[in-house]
C-alpha cells in the first residue's frame, strides 16, 4: 500500500517536469498549431488546445486499464497523472484563466504567483521568448519580470542589427 501511494506521488510529481518540456518543446515548438489557441481570445469554452489534456486523460486511463489487467504498478502512474490532469484543470483553467461560473480570485500567495506567472507567459504575443512553462510551479515574479524585460532587450538589439543591416545596404 505505502509502495503504491509512493509510486502516485513520485509521479504526481514527475508529470510537472514531464508538463514543463511538453509546454516548453511541444506546445511551443512544433504542437503550436494546437496550442496557438489557449494564447489568442476565444468565444466558446472548448479549444484546439484541449487535445493536449484529452491525450493526457487517454494516457491515464490506457495505463490504469493495463495496471487493473495484472501490470500493478501501471495502474498508480495512471492515477498519479490523472491526478496531475485534474489539478491542472482545477488550477489552471479555473483558478489562473477562470473558465468557470465561480471566478475566484487567488488570495493564497502560492496560486497568486502562479496566476501572474502565466499572466506572463502570455505577455509575450506568438510561440517565441514566452517564459514560466510549468504548470504547478512558477517561478517567482521578479525572476520571470528579468526574464522578460532581457528577451525583450536581446530582441530589440536583433532588431537594431536587422535595420542596420538594411541602412547599409541601402548605401550601397
Amino acid at each position: 500500500m505505502i509502495v503504491h501511494f509512493a509510486i502516485f506521488l513520485c509521479t504526481l510529481v514527475a508529470m510537472e517536469g514531464v508538463g514543463f518540456l511538453a509546454h516548453k518543446y511541444v506546445m511551443h515548438g512544433w504542437g503550436w498549431f494546437l496550442h496557438r489557441s489557449h494564447h489568442e481570445p476565444h468565444l466558446g469554452v472548448v479549444e484546439t488546445n484541449d487535445v493536449y489534456l484529452l491525450v493526457l486523460a487517454l494516457v491515464a486511463i490506457t495505463l490504469i486499464v493495463l495496471g487493473n489487467a495484472g501490470h500493478d504498478p501501471l495502474q498508480w502512474i495512471g492515477a498519479g497523472v490523472a491526478a496531475f490532469g485534474i489539478l491542472y484543470v482545477v488550477i489552471h483553467d479555473g483558478v489562473v484563466h477562470r473558465h468557470w461560473p465561480a471566478r475566484p480570485k487567488p488570495r493564497h500567495p502560492y496560486l497568486r504567483r502562479l496566476y501572474q506567472a502565466h499572466l506572463m507567459h502570455h505577455a509575450v504575443k506568438g510561440r517565441r521568448n514566452s517564459v514560466s512553462f510549468g504548470f504547478l510551479y512558477a517561478p517567482p515574479v521578479h525572476e520571470l519580470k528579468r526574464q522578460l524585460r532581457e528577451m525583450r532587450d536581446s530582441e530589440a538589439r536583433v532588431e537594431d542589427g536587422r535595420q542596420g543591416d538594411f541602412l547599409d545596404e541601402a548605401r550601397g
